[in-house]
């Protein structure tokens, strides 16, 4: 099968660890990879946060922070730049601002490599035949999940995430102003 072409395995040029910190893309299935990687990383960080604000009595909160950061997700995963910044420099600000924590610190610097990651795949060979990226999986729930569902949903809701973030960031300074 591999050597007719039919396997949708191709080895990936680094190790998982490398790829979640300092990532680097030489082909195609690196840029898939790293996608994938970004989303899910966004996707933990939106559940610990929903749960977190759960737990703490507030899931309103919950939720808002959840949609954001699955939203960026979202937009890793189809390699926007923008998105990737949108959740790194709101997380980094929540690390800044809150509570010193050493897992805080670790999340913030793997969205700071994830914002590395989408930032080259967003600009990595896009004129050259290497360029094409390998299809997307859609086997398993996983799958469908990580690959399916993010093409799906940022065509849609790319505009509408960019209004919330910027209606979140201005209630948030119109909060901290009359509080203050």
């Amino acid at each position: 099968m591999e050597t007719l072409g039919l396997s949708d395995s191709t080895e990936r040029s680094e190790d998982w660890l490398k790829a979640l910190f300092w990532p680097s893309i030489q082909t195609a299935t690196d840029v898939g990879y790293l996608g994938t990687q970004g989303y899910w990383v966004c996707t933990i960080v939106a559940l610990l946060s929903l749960g977190l604000f759960i737990f703490m009595g507030q899931p309103i909160v919950g939720i808002v922070v959840f949609l954001l950061y699955y939203g960026g997700g979202v937009g890793v995963r189809e390699r926007s730049p923008y998105a990737a910044a949108i959740v790194f420099v709101i997380y980094l600000f929540e690390t800044i601002f809150g509570p010193f924590s050493f897992v805080r610190i670790i999340i913030t610097g793997l969205l700071l490599s994830n914002l590395r990651a989408t930032w080259i795949a967003s600009r990595w060979k896009p004129d050259s035949e290497e360029a094409v990226l390998p299809p997307r999986l859609n086997e398993t729930f996983f799958d469908k999940v990580a690959d399916q569902l993010p093409r799906w949903l940022w065509p849609k809701m790319r505009i509408l995430y960019y209004v919330y973030v910027l209606a979140l960031i201005g209630l948030t300074i119109l909060g901290w102003v009359m509080w203050n």
